[in-house]
């Protein structure tokens, strides 16, 4: 595999070797309970999970393992020193599993395959990830890294009655661009455990990860799955299989995992409301487009002192830039005067796309300080005709915060202000209400449905994409008459909202208003769902504190 020079060897590689307590996992998962004669390790690295195969060579197991570096295969090699049933091959495992493999089938798969970009493989290496996916009914695209295919090639190598186990990115279980590799897997596989960690198994590293325990039956008609979060890999050692879940049927094969881990109950409410037509899909009440990508937010977003300095009155628009921009439900003249009381960036320039001599004196010294400072030369400035002139900018009727912590922010637009790409734009279709779209986002069963359908990240972060805040449901309120009811309950959630306050106590009485007297939903699905947003709520945002504490600890222990 030839790779490029402009970054570091283990990145490109994507070379993260695995803990040795938890490649020993793995290896006594894989041979436990049966005979498994043929092992394949596609990605052998340094030689760990050779080491912890080793211990079981008395069950007179095969494994043929692969390396791509040459230095890393050998000392796999010495490693394997004395153990002829255990063949080390220096090369690529896509040549190889294209020229060699792809006809062989193997009694278990085990590994941690490299997690490298697109962008960093070779054309050759692109066609190969590609052959695979598309040969086996998935769509390829540059978003897709390395170990999809490495994952995706190797089931395809699993014998009947065959696991696999494998050290993989969290994306599996949220991210679009896996919605075809989910599919593949319950379709391949009879059942699949999955167990994630709060703390991160590659302390250098940011990326999350998670265990894959794949089983295929010849009996089985339809794949199970399981979840579980464990808080390290010594949680991990004591507790399996002491603390093992139950299996729960798969349903709608390409959907996030995310909800797997709710429970068969909960689950079952969440299948109903997803059938239900008193529930819509944001994208039957409103368009989603992401905010204005400038291109370099520094340069267009701009204070008052800025606006006057180079005379740019004419030519500013009023800017949601962040999330603190926006207190409320509503972002009113006042919000916007107040933030430009507090000296934010609270205006963004649009020039004019006219010749530049065409632009007053100040404008150009404004565009000629900005080169001189090189944000001309940005990618997405660099691109344009005049790198100055933003494209895309339009008034929207609302905003979504992209990124959120607690309460995902959703802000009506009341004084034609625009914003970055920190917020995604709503334009809310005419026959819709704004006020009734505002309420109906802001009950327990939207609420649930956002995290199952955005995703998490090690921060405690919860982010939604476009796509993603389209398939949300809403309760459908095109009926609800009570409009006194609609302005008394958005005030009371703003005033909550914008004293940073718990808005429980009013979402109480949304439910109440909107799901249970105008839907006639029963209380205890309602109250379900409330349960499910808290759960997976304060699931990400535990996962922050306790690595928040870990953090302060790790620095409190330099400072002994």
């Amino acid at each position: 595999m030839k790779l490029k020079n402009d970054n570091s060897e283990q990145k490109l590689r994507g070379s993260y070797y695995t803990p040795p307590d938890l490649s020993d996992f793995l290896v006594d998962w894989i041979v436990s309970d049966r005979d498994v004669v043929n092992i394949l390790e596609p990605s052998c690295g340094d030689g760990v999970f050779i080491e912890s195969l080793i211990k079981h060579v008395d069950k007179k197991l095969a494994c043929y393992a692969i390396e791509l570096d040459y230095e890393e295969s050998k000392k796999s090699e010495a490693k394997a020193q004395g153990y002829p049933s255990i063949t080390i091959q220096n090369g690529d495992f896509f040549d190889l599993y294209q020229n060699e493999l792809i006809n062989k089938k193997f009694d278990a798969v085990i590994g941690n395959p490299p997690y490298i970009r697109y962008q960093y493989l070779t054309p050759e290496q692109r066609e190969i990830q590609s052959n695979i996916l598309v040969s086996k009914g998935m769509k390829s695209n540059k978003l897709i890294n390395t170990w999809v295919s490495f994952l995706v090639a190797c089931i395809g190598l699993l014998d009947n009655n065959g696991r696999i186990g494998m050290v993989i990115p969290a994306e599996l279980l949220q991210v679009a661009y896996a919605n075809d590799l989910r599919r593949y897997l319950v379709n391949n596989l009879s059942a699949i455990t999955i167990i994630t960690f709060v703390e991160l198994v590659f302390p250098d590293v940011q990326q999350e990860v998670i265990l894959l325990l794949g089983e295929r039956y010849d009996t089985a008609n339809q794949c199970e799955i399981r979840m579980m979060e464990l808080r390290n890999i010594k949680d991990l050692i004591d507790s399996f299989p002491k603390r093992i879940n139950e299996y729960k049927p798969v349903t709608h094969h390409s959907d996030k995992w995310t909800k797997y881990f709710l429970s068969i109950e909960e689950m079952s409410v969440i299948d109903e409301f997803g059938d239900d037509p008193r529930f819509l899909p944001f994208s039957a009440l409103a368009e989603v487009d992401i905010g204005i990508t400038t291109g370099c937010n520094e340069f267009f977003s701009v204070d008052r002192q800025t606006v006057a300095k180079f005379e740019l009155e004419d030519v500013v628009l009023p800017l949601i830039g962040r999330s603190s921009h926006a207190d409320g439900l509503n972002f009113t003249k006042d919000d916007w005067q107040n933030n430009i009381d507090k000296n934010m960036r609270a205006y963004l320039i649009n020039f004019p796309d006219i010749p530049f001599e065409s632009y007053p004196d100040g404008h150009r010294k404004y565009i000629k300080a900005g080169e001189d400072m090189g944000f001309n030369k940005g990618y997405k400035c660099s691109i344009r005709d005049k790198w100055y002139c933003v494209p895309s900018i339009w008034i929207p009727d609302a905003f979504f915060l992209r990124r959120n912590n607690t309460i995902p922010k959703f802000v009506l637009n009341k004084t034609n202000a625009v914003s970055t790409d920190t917020m995604h734009r709503i334009k809310i279709k005419d026959d819709v209400d704004a006020n009734k779209l505002m309420l109906s986002y802001y009950n327990s069963i939207t609420l649930a449905f956002t995290e199952l359908e955005a995703r998490s990240y090690g921060g405690g972060v919860l982010e939604i994409l476009p796509g993603e805040l389209e398939r949300v449901l809403f309760p459908d309120l095109k009926d609800f008459k009570d409009i006194k009811t609609v302005n008394h309950l958005i005030k009371k959630l703003d005033d909550k909202i914008r004293r940073n306050q718990n808005i429980e106590s009013v979402l109480d009485e949304i439910d109440q208003a909107i799901l249970v007297n105008f839907l006639d939903i029963s209380i205890d699905k309602v109250q379900t769902c409330r349960a499910i947003w808290k759960k997976l709520m304060n699931r990400r945002l535990g996962r922050k504190a306790r690595r928040s504490n870990e953090a302060l600890n790790d620095n409190n222990s330099d400072n002994l």
